[in-house]
């Protein structure tokens, strides 16, 4: 059975993770979540509670960055990876950047849009932050580090020619696009949990409280109607407006998306927060969103469900350190010892016999296992011969090797340079094809675009309308006074907003016309005279959602 502790580390908190494989069965032995000032320390103690000092460590990658390159498939190994290296070269190159800073690892993909071509998935870390990374774990055993928003695929069981997206809510958010069982792109959005964790640690003061307040919160829907005045929902304005800015993200990628996506998953310290499947589904009418839960756990398991999701971040990674998911992709630099095969590391025992007799035991792993016996002890000349012998012997091994090698690669080369030129004559005469189709097709492409932005034109008026109406009905129920009750809103026409609403003192209605005007929940704000009924006082308040 082997195992892998898996750590994502993000400043001040540590999620965890022990996953264990016996042959095709995966168990999560330990997990949790530590908030800590020493990331060392903290680190340390996990290893300890997890009896993992035998353990390999998988930790996360801290920033990143994604670049995108397409080659020919027809290229050898050697030549595909002096061709990235190459287009890396160029881009560091027109950014500026000293490319000797910079670590790099590179994942392939078939390319959706030319079978001929693979996409290149690059990645890089600058070297600094992934050595201080490296530090972190410095003392246990650490075995891989690698980007999350690629290991987080690990536990998710996408379907054959299946499209999915996960959208991993952390510090920052990622969104890793899965096409047919295989990550084909990242994206990167610059908020996340940290927004609304830090907004709310500004009044808590404690960012484990920040963390309990965000799973106890429970999003407004449409669907639920659930009201918003419950002690647990008064933290929703620090939560939503990140929220709804990493939905607006989410669809814009999608609109500008040319295959068609099933399901969206939703992990991440944004998932621990109640309802926010139905709020990214009430953006996404068509496409079935959920909350990403590990394949391998079944539903009927003794611990809440809940526990793990928490958790998911740490499960992927150790899944990925178990070997799950994209290959080579791991950042840790190899040590001599790693890059050895097993039966080059020897063993060597003495075993005294009796007498003069001398036994010399020289045993090579899994390989060989050669023991002889000399009488007495050997002498400088000897020993000399032995070394002499064995040196020739080495060489002429290297030699033939060598010599067998190349040959080999020469002859490998002869053959890719008569395929190349073979395949580039057939080339040449389809695109002299393809030029003659191009034209046909251009004018149809350019009405199929104008359609398509004509159709984007229309439906933006609506979707700007529904999407004010959610912050409108927050924005109403954080600023309503307890004595005012709201007894109807309605949207008349346009943009129009009329609101009925009645209290049993004039100075609350009041207070509660100011707050509309004086937050901006509504613009162009009129009043109606009030009536007042069996100590009831009624008035209508009408206005706009946006300024004219």
């Amino acid at each position: 059975m082997s195992s892998s502790l898996g750590l994502y580390i993000q400043d001040n908190l540590i999620k965890y993770a022990k996953v264990n494989k016996d042959k095709d069965t995966l168990k999560v032995e330990a997990f949790g979540i530590k908030f800590c000032d020493n990331v060392i320390e903290t680190i340390n103690q996990i290893v300890a509670e997890t009896f993992s000092y035998k353990t390999p460590i998988t930790t996360n990658l801290t920033g990143e960055e994604y670049n995108y390159f397409y080659m020919f498939n027809l290229l050898s190994k050697n030549d595909l990876k002096k061709s990235i290296d190459i287009e890396f070269d160029s881009l560091c190159y027109d950014k500026g950047i000293n490319k000797n800073t910079l670590e790099t690892r590179y994942a392939l993909v078939p390319d959706a849009n030319d079978k001929e071509k693979v996409k290149v998935i690059s990645i890089c870390d600058n070297k600094i932050e992934l050595n201080k990374r490296m530090q972190q774990v410095e003392g246990n055993l650490l075995g891989n580090i690698s980007p999350l928003s690629m290991a987080i695929a690990n536990i998710v069981d996408v379907k054959e020619k299946e499209n999915a997206i996960i959208v991993n809510i952390e510090d920052k958010t990622t969104i890793t696009t899965i096409m047919d069982k295989k990550i084909y792109n990242i994206d990167k959005i610059d908020i996340g949990a940290n927004e609304f964790l830090y907004n709310i640690n500004q009044k808590e003061n404690s960012y484990n409280k920040s963390y309990e307040i965000c799973k106890n919160t429970t999003i407004y829907t449409m669907d639920t109607k659930e009201l918003l005045q419950e002690e647990e929902n008064l933290y929703l304005e620090d939560i939503m407006p990140t929220l709804y800015n990493i939905v607006q993200a989410t669809r814009d990628l999608l609109d500008n998306s040319l295959e068609k996506i099933d399901k969206i998953y939703i992990t991440g310290i944004g998932a621990v927060i109640n309802n926010i499947d139905l709020y990214f589904q009430e953006y996404f009418p068509n496409i079935k969103c959920e909350i990403l839960k590990p394949y391998f756990i079944p539903d009927t398991v003794k611990i809440n469900m809940k526990d793990y999701i928490e958790v998911n971040s740490a499960i992927a990674l150790g899944m990925q350190g178990l070997g799950y998911g994209v290959k080579n992709i791991n950042f840790k630099k190899p040590t001599l010892s790693d890059k050895l095969p097993d039966w080059m590391k020897i063993e060597i025992g003495n075993k005294k016999g009796e007498g003069k007799k001398r036994k010399k035991s020289y045993n090579f792993k899994s390989k060989f296992n050669i023991s002889f016996d000399l009488k007495g002890a050997l002498d400088n000349t000897e020993k000399w011969l032995i070394r002499s012998i064995a040196g020739i012997g080495v060489f002429i091994i290297m030699y033939f090797s060598f010599s067998t090698f190349l040959n080999y690669q020469s002859d490998k080369k002869l053959e890719e340079i008569r395929n190349i030129y073979e395949d580039t004559q057939k080339q040449i005469s389809l695109i002299q094809k393809d030029k003659e189709s191009l034209r046909n097709k251009t004018s149809r492409y350019e009405e199929v675009l104008k359609n398509l932005e004509d159709k984007k034109n229309q439906s933006s008026e609506s979707r700007k309308v529904k999407d004010a109406i959610p912050n409108l009905l927050t924005s109403i129920t954080n600023g309503i006074p307890r004595g005012v009750t709201i007894t109807s809103i309605a949207n008349t026409s346009g943009y129009n907003i009329k609101i009925e609403a009645q209290a049993k003192e004039y100075s609350e209605l009041g207070y509660f016309i100011g707050k509309i005007k004086t937050s901006n929940i509504l613009y162009n704000v009129t009043t109606s005279e009030s009536v007042k009924q069996n100590d009831i006082i009624k008035l209508v308040i009408e206005g706009t959602l946006f300024p004219e």
